[in-house]
């Protein structure tokens, strides 16, 4: 099995610089597993594009110098893959105290697998209205290595249970809290404590964690 490894390159912000870009990565036999493309904002290389590639296979020392080589491009180094810097994510939404304590239960429960070796990462952001929520669970779907969605709040349902629903069909799983609404229905466990439900999120995708989400898919804990 190949060695998944990342590139991140400074170019030129002009129109075909990612296609030559991708054209290298599969000329040599390299498939492009994760990409993030913008224009940064300040510094040196302010107005130039920031562009990072997860690459699986092929040979990569030749697909890093060609892509050194193109005209347009004006640095190209080898960087370690996000998998290996931040790791598997958890993503907390909702309001107020209950996602300060979903938050600290994960990163409490996070920080002792990380101290083994382990990398897990832990992202909040307080979001309240239907509309906010249903937007932010739809677009957790986008977010590279997110595994496991916790919704902390009192009253959660409508829209956002219908992007729960969507956002399982892309194998992320959702934990709620024990809240008014539809979202606790439509979640794959329902937890009364919010610092349990952060920490049994971390054991859900700990390698040496002993909790399956799985196993108690649909029960109240």
């Amino acid at each position: 099995m190949s060695e998944m490894r990342g590139i991140q390159i400074v170019a030129k912000n002009e129109i075909g610089v990612l296609r030559d870009i991708t054209s290298a990565v599969a000329e040599k036999g390299g498939n492009i597993t994760f990409a993030q493309s913008f224009i940064i904002e300040s510094g040196e290389h302010k107005g130039n594009a920031l562009i990072y590639l997860e690459v699986d296979g092929g040979d990569f020392d030749s697909i890093l110098q060609e892509i050194s080589e193109l005209p347009t491009v004006i640095e190209a180094l080898e960087e370690r893959t996000f998998e290996r810097v931040f790791g598997k994510r958890i993503i907390i939404f909702g309001g107020g105290a209950l996602v300060s304590q979903a938050a600290f239960g994960a990163i409490s429960e996070a920080d002792r697998h990380n101290l083994r070796g382990e990398h897990i990462s832990v992202d909040t952001m307080p979001v309240i209205g239907e509309e906010e929520l249903a937007e932010a669970v739809r677009a957790v779907a986008r977010l590279h290595r997110a595994e496991v969605l916790i919704l902390a709040g009192g009253l959660m349902g409508g829209k956002i249970s219908e992007e729960i629903k969507r956002l399982k069909s892309f194998g992320i799983p959702v934990i709620s809290l024990n809240m008014f609404g539809s979202v606790p229905r439509v979640s794959d466990l329902v937890v009364n404590d919010p610092v349990m439900a952060g920490t049994l999120a971390v054991m859900h995708i700990s390698e040496k964690g002993k909790f399956d989400l799985e196993r108690v898919k649909g029960k109240r804990v």
